[in-house]
């Protein structure tokens, strides 16, 4: 039997990273891996998320973002290498562009065949920092989170190392935190959002996984290309339609501005006002680099928001 194909997966303890992991595994488990195995790199293999998945056969290796040689020795004989940051971990732009540098040179020195960098639009080049339609962020970024990813694609191409990169959208788990929908005064459930009347294409997240799992089944086809994805694309309106049906509940939808969010002053409030305005006032070249029919040809098992509300529906906070 020949040696099989190790993909590296950077944050396999995440949501981006475990879906991906979970979605090899699974296809090893039941023959279709196509001679793929998992590395599941993680800063804590003794974590019960890590021990599960060793259980479930992939190999666990430590490795640190921060520590470049500790990621060169992770990737070392990888075929493939699953890159993503956490940017909410530390809310520090200049740390993620670090990491994707790190990630970056240690998969070209250990001969990574083909990367998958989970990245963003750089918006400043729809909303330049001084277009005072949005408020700079930290000095140099308008949304940070964006804007570091979009960065940090250029040290994948200055690394050499052919990378597909991979644009995610609105994780619809976001619906799972508190406060995102909550009753009015009269007990109706409110659904608030900056996004006016315009669509927000939104994906489970562990769809993202799934489909990085499609592009390195195309081998090395999507090197070098800009892949966007998202499980469908719902106005505000459609969404409270949708939760009001899985719920049993009345719900409504509140489109406000993206100042008013800004101003709400929960941690990175600016930074999502930003976000959504960004989503809003640019939905059609956002909208447009984010193909359904394109993350289903990836990812034939892709939710739409109806079946992700089957299976989380009752995770939602309501108060």
């Amino acid at each position: 039997m020949p040696d099989p194909k190790i993909i590296a997966v950077v944050g396999a303890t995440g949501a981006q990273g475990g879906g991906l992991a979970r979605a090899i595994l699974a296809d090893r488990s039941a023959g279709r891996a196509g001679g793929f195995a998992v590395r599941a790199l993680t800063r804590h293999p003794e974590s019960a998320k890590a021990r599960a998945l060793a259980e479930a056969g992939a190999e666990v290796v430590a490795a640190d973002l921060d520590d470049e040689a500790s990621l060169a020795r992770a990737f070392a004989g990888a075929h493939g290498a699953f890159c993503v940051t956490n940017f909410w971990e530390h809310f520090s732009p200049e740390r993620e562009i670090a990491q994707a540098g790190n990630m970056a040179r240690a998969a070209r020195s250990a001969g990574v065949r083909h990367a998958i960098w989970s990245t963003l639009e750089d918006t400043r080049r729809w909303v330049p920092l001084d277009d005072d339609r949005m408020p700079t962020l930290q000095g140099r970024y308008k949304v940070p989170h964006f804007d570091a990813k979009g960065e940090a694609d250029q040290l994948f191409r200055d690394a050499g190392v052919p990378t597909t990169y991979l644009l995610a959208s609105y994780y619809w788990e976001n619906l799972l935190r508190p406060g995102t929908i909550a009753p009015d005064a009269g007990g109706t459930l409110v659904l608030t959002y900056p996004m006016g009347d315009e669509k927000l294409a939104g994906i489970a997240a562990e769809d993202i996984g799934r489909c990085a799992w499609g592009v390195f089944r195309r081998g090395t086809e999507l090197a070098g290309r800009a892949i966007g994805i998202a499980g469908e694309h719902l106005t505000g309106a459609e969404m409270a339609a949708k939760l009001a049906r899985a719920l049993g509940r009345p719900v409504r939808y509140q489109a406000i501005e993206p100042a008013a969010m800004r101003a709400a002053g929960f941690p990175g409030a600016d930074e999502f006002g930003n976000m959504f305005q960004f989503y809003r006032d640019f939905s059609g070249d956002v909208l447009g680099m984010r193909d359904v029919a394109a993350a289903r040809a990836l990812n034939p098992a892709l939710e739409t928001f109806d079946q992700w509300l089957q299976e989380h529906a009752r995770e939602i906070p309501l108060g």
